[in-house]
């Protein structure tokens, strides 16, 4: 969910109203918490494995997140994205965040991919939404706090444990072996 649904659903079920300059200012508090806590970011089992392997099999892929690009640094660099072969999109660059499609769509875009036969990998249910909006076939992972049945009720087509997990079962979801 991006920051934006969140703010909206806390604040109607907490009753409060607030305006933008304090949205704004707790936008920067989090991002400065976040910054202060991203050192400790690694990335989940597999997770460069599984880049590797869709690099070296040629499947084309990008990095889609609802973070804007100041978060969402700290973990690509983790991950060890090379920003000038592969697309990272992010919330700065889209109208809307999940569950809404844009993410995906313009990831798909900047591959030059049909979105209609790519996949979106993800670990909440707006991933899987925003996926059947787009629409593409989701593949779940546990790492986000939802369970099994939660992410395939939001669509997702399989689930694994992980990236690793994933890569391990990569022909289930017409990944090349």
């Amino acid at each position: 969910m991006s920051g934006g649904l969140l703010t909206n659903m806390l604040l109607r079920e907490t009753g409060i109203e607030i305006g933008s300059e304090r949205i704004e200012r707790l936008r920067r508090h989090h991002t400065a918490a976040y910054k202060r806590l991203s050192a400790d970011i690694q990335p989940l089992p597999g997770a460069r494995e599984l880049l590797a392997y869709l690099t070296d099999a040629e499947i084309p892929w990008a990095i889609a997140t609802s973070g804007r690009m100041e978060t969402a640094r700290p973990a690509l660099e983790a991950l060890r994205v090379d920003w000038e072969r592969v697309p990272v999109i992010t919330r700065d660059q889209v109208k809307f965040a999940k569950p809404d499609p844009d993410l995906f769509l313009a990831a798909a875009a900047r591959l030059g991919s049909d979105i209609h036969t790519s996949s979106v990998v993800g670990d909440s249910v707006w991933d899987m939404l925003a996926a059947r909006r787009a629409p593409a076939l989701g593949i779940g992972l546990l790492s986000g706090g939802y369970g099994q049945e939660e992410l395939e009720r939001a669509g997702a087509y399989r689930v694994y444990e992980d990236p690793a997990d994933l890569l391990k079962h990569i022909d289930e979801v017409g990944g090349r072996c």
